[in-house]
Parts: C-alpha cells; structure tokens; sequence
C-alpha cells in the first residue's frame, strides 16, 4: 500500500511539472509570434492530452480529453464570440455613428480629451454594470471616434478593455471575478458586501486610470494595414453627381452661401438646369426636380451619404440602362472600392457613360478623382484618363471580379461594405436588449449575447456570411487553449503548488509581505488561467493562508479579488481583452508591453494600500 502511494505521488508531481513546462512554452510561443496563435494553441492542447493519456495514473488519466477540450465550449467563449457578432451587426448598421458623433463633440478636436471623456465613462459605467457588456457598448463608439479624429483604434481600444477591469474592482457587481470570489467565501461563512473593498478599489482604480488613459496610448504602436494608412493619407475629393428626381430627399432644399446643409461634408460645384450649368454663388439656390449637382466629396463622405440616404440612393453618372436608380435601396452587403484606370486602358478617352463599366462588370461608377484639377463637369461627361482613380459600388461579387480587369487596376485594401442605416434602429434596440438583461442579470450574459445574434439575424441587420466572417479563429483556439491549461494547473496541484510555495518562503515575514507576495502570484497566473479559474482556485487558499497567519480572511480574500482583475498581461486573462484583440488588431506581445506595467504598478499599490487599509 505505501508503494503505491508512493508511486501515485511521483505520477502526480511529474504532471505537474510538466504542465509548468508546456504552459511556459506556450506563452514563449505566443509572445515569438514565429507561428500563428491558432497553431500554437493546437499544438499546447496535444501536448496536455499526450502527457496525461501515455502517463496514467493508476490506469486512468489525470485529466481526461474530454476535460481538456471542453473549453470550447465554455460559456464564455461562446458569449465573446456572439458579441462579436452583434458589435458586428452595429457596424454594419452604423448604429452608434450618431452617439459617437455627439460624444467627439463634446471631446472637442484634441485625441486626448476625447479618450479621457470616453474612458471616464466607461470606467463609472463599469463599477455598477458588468464591465463585458459595457466595453462590448463602447467598441463601436470608440472605433468610430478614432475614425472621426483620424487616430488609430488601436491607441484606444486596450486601454478602453482596461480601464472597464479597474472599475470592475469598486464594486461586488462591477465584475463576475469579484461574484465568484464572493461566492466561494461565502461558502467558508465570509460575507462581501456591496461596498465592502470600495475603497481600496477606488484607489487602484485611479492609479491604474492615470497610466491607462495618459501614458498607454504612447506606448502602443500603430496597428493599421495598409489600407489604413492609405485612405489617412488620401483626403482628396471625388467628383460625383445627384440627380434630383421628383420626390427626392433633396427637392425643395435651398442653398445657403453656396452650401445644402443637407449634404453633410459635400461640396456642391455645380448645378446643372435644363442642361445649362448654374454655377453656386453666394445668392440662394432652391432644387428642382430634373436638377443634376455636380458635387465634390471624399470618400468617406460619399461613404456616409449613401449610407445616410441623402442622395436619395445611389450617385452616379453611368447608367447605361434606363434604370432609374435614384430612388432605390442600397443592396445588403453593398460595396464600394477603388479602381486605378490602366495605362492603356480602352476606356482612355471615353467617358463614364460610353464605356459601358456597369453592363461589363456589375458596377457602378460613384466617382472619379484626378491628380490634375477637374473642370465642373457631370460625371457621365469626364473623358478617362490614365491614373484616374474611380470610385466603384456594387455587390461584392461584382467588386472582386474586377480583379481579372486589365483596364481598371483594383486596389483591393479599398473594398469595404456600406452600412446600411435604414436598419440602424433596429440593431440599437437590440443592443440595448442585450446590454440590458445582461446587465441587470434577467438573463445570463452567454444567452443574452446569443438572443441578440438571432434577433439581427431575423430582421436583416446581419447575414450569415458576416456573421462568419466575425467568428474569430484566434479567440476561438486561445481561449480553449487557456482553459486546458487552468483544467491541467487546477488538477495537477500546479497553482495550489505555487501559491504555497510562496507562502512559504515568506514565512516568519510580516503578513504585509506575505499579503504582497501572495498577491503578485495571483496577478502573474490569473493571465494564464484566466480570472475567473484563477479566482476559484485561489480564494479558498487565500482563507487558509489567512488563517494560518493569524489575519482576518477577508483581507486575503479581497486581495484575489485585486489580482484575480490583474488580467492586463495577455488577451487571454479576461474577456474584455479577447474583444478588443480583433479590432484593435493587437498582437499577444502588446499586451506584455503595455498590460505588465499596470499588473505591476496595481501590484505595489496594493502592497501598501492594503496593508494601510486594513490595519496589518
């Protein structure tokens, strides 16, 4: 009986440490970057079901596939990946265009101004809400404000998933860590109160506020593609062209010093009556049905004009059908795209019109851009010339097929989806549904987020080719890659392992030390097995290591609270981190750079506010 004991106790220290080995390789392998984040997650993932299938213990494994691979299906993986899908369906709806707006004004011009504002906000929201559903609300409005500021999502999108954590930790409901942890201690007769650790919460969170909001967004580097950094750089206009037809959205609206206020960033050149230019003047104008503007817009303008319905449909000047198109509806997934008109080109001297562009390939010609200055002329008028840049919209089918075009070479970062804002109301009042019931508990956050999939799934807000497109293949694999490892750290003993053998080592020192050092362990694993599994495993260790110091359990049990929130280090530490890794388009070792400061600088404010607060 003793050998066999013995031998059980060799099995399990032998998984232990290997499991110490496979997650430290994992991470190395993150941070590298040499591979992608889904085959290294994979290949972690055969390594824990290698090591405990061919090394039983007593013939069984110690942890089975089946445990392993069950993160993929855990409740959180799927709420993140839904909300993705909803923030996706606000995208295309450009739902939160009209708040965001309103709060970049408020802002004024400065970068820095409007991110405090933002992420003063949400971080108040935070503490009284849980802060997932409050970042999945301020993604949209912080990724179209950086749009509107012309600074990239990226400087403003972490430091938002960050600042929603600090205020989770001032109050019991700002984060489902704190209610787990709440959960636990009451099991072992220790009650948390609403605003029992408000306070040293506040603290924290202030310190950690002022590096997240003043110092991060010089630290992070930029992130845009190419296609980014392309259309910053290209501010020049379009030429385009409405036509007022009977009923339009534009009929009857009268011009004030040469401006419609009704075109939003447009510029009117021209109006032409009865094929007779009338050129704008500062005296008043009033459009008539037959009316055509020549108008000069860049694209993000004309972006938003379609999307807006201002033009009443879709410009442009080369309808070679007799399809009126001024009064129709823009298609789901409509797309527009630049196209560089080729050297060579046949359509080299032909106008729009004549060159027949929407019966070859599908699309329409919504602008033209020329480095030379172009005359007020109507679009079906311009004559092509090599290196005019044409401003393209039709289906995504018909964009990609100009690919195969010799004669108009298209840039293909260009293409991108025009929302659709008739459907803008819709997806606002299920977003809200979503925020609310999720926030207010009627219903779990993972259903909720599930619900608000279905419902823009039914009333055409999202299709599902898009919804496709929003599932994320590196959440997807890190997150169940991370919960294999917290199911191998929990089993084998690892984390309890290493939060004792810190105790340990501090043993004989003052309980402010052994406080300090046991909160940085929690703070380095909760980035590894993620908050919440670090919360659990820790909170019941905390209220022994308390105990056997002879302090008040309650001191030990808010410090998990604190460090379980640490989850800065890693996009794998919390879900509002895997939200903002997609659109931010962060790599795993800017989370290292920028997130292990703030566990530090969280780290030593609690060595001495702790300590301070609670007497020890």
């Amino acid at each position: 009986m003793e050998f066999i004991t013995a031998q059980f106790s060799i099995g399990e220290d032998f998984h232990m440490w290997a499991t110490f080995l496979i997650v430290s390789f994992t991470i190395v392998g993150f941070a590298l970057e040499k591979w992608s984040l889904e085959a290294i997650s994979l290949a972690s993932i055969i390594c824990y079901l290698l090591l405990f299938i061919l090394f039983p213990v007593d013939g069984k494994p110690l942890v089975t596939g089946i445990e392993l691979v069950a993160g993929f299906a855990n409740p959180a993986l799927i709420t993140v990946l839904s909300l993705l899908m909803v923030g996706q369906a606000m995208f295309n709806t450009d739902a939160l265009d009209a708040p965001s707006r309103m709060l970049a004004r408020i802002g004024g011009a400065g970068r820095t101004r409007s991110l405090l504002i933002l992420l003063a906000a949400a971080g108040v929201i935070s503490a009284f809400l849980n802060n997932t559903p409050v970042v999945v609300m301020f993604i949209p409005i912080v990724t179209a404000i950086a749009k509107q500021k012309n600074f990239d999502p990226a400087k403003g999108l972490m430091p938002l998933s960050f600042i929603g954590i600090l205020g989770g930790m001032v109050t019991l409901i700002g984060s489902s860590t704190n209610l787990l942890v709440a959960g636990v201690a009451e099991d072992f007769g220790i009650h948390l109160g609403f605003f029992d650790f408000s306070i040293p919460g506040l603290i924290l969170a202030g310190v950690g506020s002022i590096y997240v909001i003043f110092v991060m967004p010089l630290m992070l580097k930029q992130r845009r593609g190419m296609a980014d950094e392309i259309k910053v750089l290209s501010g020049r206009q379009f030429i385009a062209q409405i036509e007022i037809t009977p009923g339009h959205p534009l009929e009857g609206a009268t011009s004030r010093a040469g401006i419609f206020t009704e075109l939003e960033d447009i510029t009117v050149r021209a109006v032409t009556r009865n094929d007779a230019p009338l050129i704008l003047a500062m005296e008043d104008v009033t459009l008539r049905a037959g009316d055509t503007l020549i108008i000069g817009a860049t694209r993000q303008a004309l972006t938003r004009a379609l999307a807006v319905g201002s033009t009443g449909g879709v410009p442009g000047g080369n309808h070679d059908d007799d399809e009126d198109m001024s009064d129709a509806h823009l298609e789901p997934e409509f797309s527009i795209a630049e196209v560089v008109v080729a050297p060579g080109s046949r359509f080299v001297g032909r106008t729009i019109q004549s060159a027949a562009i929407r019966s070859t390939y599908g699309t329409i010609v919504l602008g033209v851009q020329r480095k030379s200055r172009m005359q007020r002329k109507a679009l079906d008028q311009i004559r092509m010339e090599p290196g005019d840049t044409l401003l393209m919209g039709g289906t995504p089918q018909a964009i990609a097929s100009l690919k195969a075009s010799r004669d108009l070479i298209l840039l293909e970062w260009s293409s991108a989806i025009v929302p659709m804002r008739r459907f803008a109301s819709r997806a606002l009042i299920i977003f809200g549904i979503v925020v609310t019931t999720a926030a207010t508990g009627l219903l779990p956050i993972m259903v909720a987020s599930l619900l608000g999939v279905f419902g823009m799934l039914v009333t055409g807000c999202l299709n599902s080719r898009q919804a496709a497109r929003a599932f994320d293949s590196h959440i997807f694999m890190l997150v169940g890659a991370s919960l294999a490892s917290a199911a191998a750290l929990e089993t084998t003993g690892g984390a309890a392992f290493l939060a004792e053998s810190v105790v340990n080592a501090f043993e004989g020192y003052q309980p402010a030390v052994v406080l300090s050092a046991f909160f940085l362990v929690i703070a380095v694993l909760t980035n590894v097995l993620s908050n919440n599994a670090t919360a659990v495993i820790f909170t019941p260790i905390a209220i022994r290591v308390a105990q056997g110091i002879g302090v008040p359990p309650e001191v030990f049990v808010v410090a998990v609270i604190f460090a379980a929130n640490c989850s800065f280090a890693t996009p794998i530490g919390y879900q509002t981190n895997l939200l903002v890794l997609g659109p931010g388009h962060y790599r795993f070792r800017d989370f290292l750079f920028a997130g292990i400061p703030l566990v530090i600088l969280i780290w030593l404010t609690y060595s001495f506010v702790g300590p301070w607060y609670y007497g020890i």
